[in-house]
């Protein structure tokens, strides 16, 4: 099973918030995006300054990233073929 970090990424300064062992990358970008979710709460400084946590393989890739701020849902909901066609939208799937 591969191992993931995750960073908090404040303007192009990157903050480690540790690694863990994970199945695959879907359930890693899923813990990203939980974490944006957390710090959102937590941290509501991080919010409306394009902060994100990204996801990075062993080799230091970057594999995943996800704004702080709430998606809204109707992004959410879109079908996978929307989100593949979104410029700058990683297509992980």
């Amino acid at each position: 099973m591969p191992y993931f970090y995750f960073d908090l990424v404040i303007d192009e300064e990157f903050k480690s918030q540790g690694g863990m062992i994970l199945e695959d990358t879907q359930i890693a970008f899923e813990r990203a995006e939980s974490l944006a979710s957390e710090l959102s709460a937590v941290r509501p400084e991080l919010r409306s300054r394009g902060c994100a946590v990204r996801v990075t393989d062993c080799e230091n890739r970057e594999l995943y990233r996800t704004p702080i701020d709430p998606i809204p849902l109707w992004i959410k909901a879109r079908r996978p073929a929307e989100e593949s066609s979104l410029p700058g939208t990683p297509k992980h799937r």
